[in-house]
C-alpha cells in the first residue's frame, strides 16, 4: 500500500467519522441528504459481496466491515433516531435515476460479465455520483456548515488521493484500470465543480456584505 492510498484511506474515514460527530453533538441531522447514505450502502453491499469469501488481509475485511456498519449507522441516525431533523424539504434528488443508470452501465461496460464482477463495476459507477444529492441539499441551503465542507471535502480529497495511487501503479507496476480511473475522475470533478461554485456564491455574499 502507498502513501497516496493511505491518505486517501485515512481521508474516507474521517468523513464518515465527521458526519457522525455531527449528528450526535447535535443531535440533528439537518443539512445531511438521506438519499445519498443510502445510495453509499449500495455502493460498499455492492463492493463487498465477496467479504466472507475472498480474504485478503484483517485490514481489508475490516474497513468493509467498518464501511458497511458505519454507513448503516448514519441511515439510522437520519431516518429513525432524528427522524424528525431531516432536510426532507430539500433532499428531493431523484436517486432511483442514479441507480438504473449506474446498473445499465455496470451491464454493458464492465471488465468480464459474470454476477460479481458486475456488482463491483456498479459500486463504481455508482459511488461517482452518490454524493450528488447531497451536494443537492447543501447547494439549496442558506449556507453550507463548516463540519459539513469538512466532510465533502475528506470524500473529495478520498477520491483525489486515490487518482494520485492510480497513477503510481501504472508507472511503477503497471497496472491500470479505466472503469475505476473513469468513474473517480468523473466523482472528482463533480466535488470539485461544487467547492467552485459554493466559493464564488461565498464571494459574492461577502461582496453583497461589504457594498451595504
Amino acid at each position: 500500500m502507498n502513501l497516496f492510498r493511505m491518505l486517501g484511506d485515512l481521508s474516507h474515514y474521517l468523513a464518515i467519522i465527521t458526519i457522525f460527530i455531527k449528528i450526535i453533538r447535535s443531535k440533528s441531522c439537518q443539512g445531511i441528504s438521506g438519499k445519498s447514505q443510502i445510495l453509499f450502502l449500495f455502493v460498499f453491499i455492492t463492493r463487498y459481496l465477496d467479504i466472507f469469501t475472498n480474504f485478503i488481509s484483517m485490514y481489508n475485511t475490516s474497513i468493509k466491515i467498518f464501511f458497511i456498519l458505519s454507513t448503516l449507522t448514519n441511515i439510522f441516525l437520519v431516518f429513525v433516531k432524528y427522524k424528525g431533523t431531516i432536510s426532507s424539504d430539500l433532499d428531493t434528488f431523484r436517486i432511483e435515476f442514479l441507480l438504473l443508470g449506474a446498473a445499465l452501465l455496470a451491464l454493458f461496460i464492465n471488465h468480464e460479465f459474470v454476477v460479481m464482477e458486475v456488482f463491483w463495476t456498479f459500486s463504481v459507477y455508482l459511488e461517482a455520483v452518490s454524493i450528488i444529492p447531497q451536494l443537492s441539499v447543501s447547494s439549496q441551503g442558506k449556507s453550507v456548515e463548516p463540519v459539513m465542507l469538512l466532510y465533502l471535502a475528506a470524500l473529495g480529497c478520498h477520491k483525489l488521493f486515490y487518482i494520485f495511487n492510480w497513477i503510481h501503479r501504472y508507472y511503477n507496476e503497471g497496472f491500470y484500470d479505466f472503469i475505476a480511473v473513469s468513474a473517480g475522475i468523473v466523482q472528482t470533478a463533480i466535488y470539485a465543480n461544487f467547492f467552485v461554485l459554493h466559493a464564488i456564491k461565498r464571494l459574492a455574499d461577502l461582496k453583497s456584505e461589504s457594498s451595504v
